[in-house]
Parts: structure tokens; C-alpha cells; sequence
């Protein structure tokens, strides 16, 4: 058998006799908590864009493409049609005729040489390009007072009037 500090025979589960009754009751004892939230406005924040306008000189060279097409009188007799041919910049492309002689024979009448020429020239020319900048104002609610902030374009921020 078990006792408490006092020398009384301790109850099971720890329950201590209520002094004067022989009924062991244990008291018990609770704590209740309650938490609420609320939405509590510390400051606004208005963010507008500003657009400016400056002129870049385009500076760039551009390329052109032209055929020149000559046709070259050949006039030998063949025996098989030609393949069109590439010569350098020149595709040749031939042209065959029958002639009717006691017999049928194929002449490369002509050729028909497609030359292609590129020239380069440079040009130049004003455009305009825009550049945008975020504005953020946070008006304070105790103060009253406003902070303005200006995004540059690549994250910095600076200052108004800065």
C-alpha cells in the first residue's frame, strides 16, 4: 500500500480524498482559449508606369539578290539530254531541240546560264523606342505621410526626383 506526503493511503490514479468526506472525488481543473483574427490595413500601395520616348539610329547592312539570265547559242549535235549544272554562282540549265533530218538527232541548241549576284549597302534610319518605369506610392495610415519609389527598368529602384 502506497502513501502520500501526509502519511494517508494514496488513491489509485493519483486522486486525493476531499478532507472531511469519505467519498474520493477528484477535482479537475480546465483552461479554455480562444484566438480571433482580424484584418488590420497598415498602409496602401498605388503603382503606375511611366513611358518615355527616345530616338536609336538603326545602323544596318542589308543584302539584295538579282538574277542576270544570259543565253548562250551552243549548236552541237548530242546524243543524250544534259542535266541541269551547277558552275560556281551559275546554274546552267539546257535547252534541247529535235531537228528533223533523215534521221533524228538532239542538239544542244542553247543554254540559258542563271548568274546569281548579291550586293550589300548600308542603311540608316530613325526609330523610336520606349522604355517604361513602375512607380510605387505607399500611403501610411498613422502618418498620413506618402512614400514614393521609382522602378527603373532593370529592378534598381531609386527615390522620386532622384
Amino acid at each position: 500500500m502506497t502513501t502520500n506526503r501526509d502519511g494517508d493511503p494514496a488513491q489509485p490514479g493519483g486522486a486525493a480524498r476531499t478532507e472531511g468526506t469519505d467519498d474520493p472525488t477528484l477535482q479537475l481543473l480546465a483552461e479554455e482559449v480562444s484566438v480571433a483574427k482580424e484584418t488590420l490595413e497598415t498602409g496602401r500601395v498605388r503603382i503606375s508606369t511611366r513611358t518615355y520616348h527616345r530616338d536609336a539610329l538603326v545602323d544596318e547592312n542589308l543584302a539584295r539578290e538579282h538574277v542576270e539570265i544570259e543565253k548562250v547559242p551552243v549548236g552541237v549535235r548530242i546524243y543524250t539530254v544534259p542535266e541541269v549544272r551547277q558552275e560556281g554562282d551559275t546554274t546552267i540549265v539546257p535547252v534541247v531541240e529535235e531537228v528533223l533530218v533523215v534521221e533524228r538527232q538532239l542538239m544542244l541548241k542553247e543554254e540559258v546560264r542563271i548568274r546569281r549576284v548579291r550586293t550589300t549597302e548600308r542603311h540608316q534610319e530613325k526609330v523610336t523606342l520606349r522604355h517604361q518605369e513602375a512607380v510605387v506610392t505607399r500611403q501610411q495610415d498613422d502618418t498620413g505621410k506618402a512614400d514614393t519609389t521609382l522602378v527603373a527598368g532593370l529592378g534598381q529602384t531609386k527615390p522620386e526626383g532622384g
